[in-house]
């Protein structure tokens, strides 16, 4: 029985949204799979996600960035994470060697933290990394120059290098210093389009559905800025029951998110993986709000507005909601949808590693 470990991070929830539809694509493949997941994410939000069965380590392993909100990211607290963190890396990456070594599954994937692919090199164990960006060069782009940064930054950059292979998920940062690395094309979870139910189940009628989320980092959105705009509903998770009926709490309705994402009508976010790539796919118009200190961004945007619909909400006009205009601009562009085959060329590569040793 082939035994993957994947380390998920839980920073937001397009690490999840990228690794999920491979190991459902890898388990058609190979039934009898035995999958050992960890992860900080909730077991029940993973298995929303994967079908299936695994064990859940509750864990986590990378330090990512910590953030203050879902667009900005707290630098100072993120530094000195790190710092402790690889205050004594060589130790760290031997308690990993031991853990995976106990465990011994015949491979690791890790998207994206870098202590497991160190670990899975000092235990002689193969492992492959996952992902749209890479810790190394997210973590140079916000301390490249700093003296403490030098050291830790090519400990983050050897544990990428050593793995078999990186595979990059499409739209993706570029990665010229780490070899090995292999593109894949976009991955999402496609949701069922079900407009008419979604309407029904929220009492629109004729009006327009939005959803408006942040992904998975905290994100008070300010909504009481926002105008009632008479034809349109907002779905947001969490909103206040009854305060105003043009605002729906979605999480109430106990919908699949692909599905709900794949019902409405346009969708207001920031650049995140998940909801970019999900969108497209989706068919769905998009607003966007820039983080300008994640360098991934860029990569997203460009490819958001290369092959899809989608326009910059300025800040100024998302805190005070008045982007309605902007909506009404993207709904009179043709509708297009991208294709987000990659799972399975991702669940290929990982097949022949599994069979390979």
């Amino acid at each position: 029985m082939p035994h993957l470990f994947v380390d998920i991070s839980a920073h937001g929830l397009g690490h999840l949204a990228q690794t999920a539809p491979v190991l459902t694509a890898l388990a058609a493949r190979l039934p009898e799979l035995r999958l050992t997941i960890r992860s900080d994410l909730a077991a029940a939000r993973l298995r929303q996600r994967i079908d299936h069965p695994f064990a859940h380590l509750a864990a986590s392993s990378d330090v990512s960035f910590l953030m203050h909100d879902a667009t900005r990211v707290d630098r100072d607290a993120s530094a000195a994470a790190y710092r402790a963190a690889h205050a004594d890396w060589p130790a760290r990456v031997a308690a990993e060697a031991d853990i995976l070594a106990t465990l011994a599954p015949d491979l690791v994937l890790s998207n994206v933290s870098a202590l497991p692919l160190a670990g899975a090199r000092a235990a002689g164990i193969p492992a492959a990394a996952m992902c749209s960006l890479n810790w190394a060069d997210q973590f140079a782009f916000l301390f490249a120059g700093e003296d403490w940064a030098t050291a830790i930054h090519a400990q983050l950059h050897a544990a990428y290098a050593g793995a078999e292979v990186f595979l990059r998920c499409l739209p993706a940062t570029a990665m010229p210093a780490l070899p090995r690395v292999i593109d894949l094309p976009p991955i999402a979870r496609v949701g069922i389009r079900r407009r008419e139910t979604l309407a029904a189940a929220v009492g629109a009628g004729d009006e327009r559905l939005v959803l408006v989320g942040m992904g998975g980092i905290g994100f008070e959105l300010p909504l009481a800025q926002w105008p009632v705009t008479p034809g349109i509903r907002w779905l947001v998770r969490g909103a206040p029951a009854g305060r105003r009926p043009d605002i729906i709490d979605y999480g109430a309705l106990g919908w699949h998110f692909s599905d709900l994402l794949a019902s409405v009508d346009a969708v207001v976010t920031k650049p995140g993986y998940g909801m970019f790539v999900e969108s497209a796919a989706a068919g769905v118009p998009l607003l966007y709000l820039r983080r300008d200190d994640w360098p991934e961004q860029d990569a997203l945007i460009d490819w958001l507005e290369a092959e899809a619909v989608c326009a910059e909400v300025p800040a100024a006009d998302f805190a005070s909601g008045r982007f309605v205009p902007q909506l009404e601009t993207l709904w009179q562009r043709p509708r297009r949808k991208v294709a987000a085959n990659g799972a399975d060329a991702a669940a290929e590569r990982l097949l022949a590693l599994l069979q390979s040793g």
